[in-house]
């Protein structure tokens, strides 16, 4: 079974940073593009950040400016840098194909709290 590894979420002060990592099978990262998802409790899951086989990006409103999305085919990985937090910014954070993600290519996803 086909999963993405989400890492490197954890609890943040308003303000701060994180770095999420996302690696998964190189048959998947070679033929698609890859996006960033976030669910917040009680709240559907959306689009983040994402970015094409060419590395064009787009992102949410919220976090334009704030957020940066890279890709290293080479080590079949999806990265996130975050800055500049906000609670708001609270969810459980995973990777998947884009735009229309695959349901059993699902994998934990990484908890982000930010909170003071």
């Amino acid at each position: 079974q086909v999963q993405f590894v989400e890492s490197g979420g954890g609890l943040v002060q308003p303000g701060g940073s994180l770095r999420l990592s996302c690696v998964g099978p190189g048959s998947i990262f070679s033929a698609y593009a890859m996006g960033w998802y976030r669910q917040a409790p009680g709240k559907q899951r959306e689009l983040v950040a994402g970015i094409t086989m060419r590395g064009n990006t787009n992102y949410v409103d919220s976090v334009k400016g704030r957020f940066t999305i890279s890709r290293d085919n080479a080590k079949n990985s999806v990265y996130l840098q975050m800055n500049s937090l906000k609670p708001e910014d609270t969810a459980v954070y995973s990777c998947n194909i884009q735009p229309r993600p695959w349901p059993s290519y699902w994998g934990q996803g990484t908890q982000v709290t930010v909170s003071s």
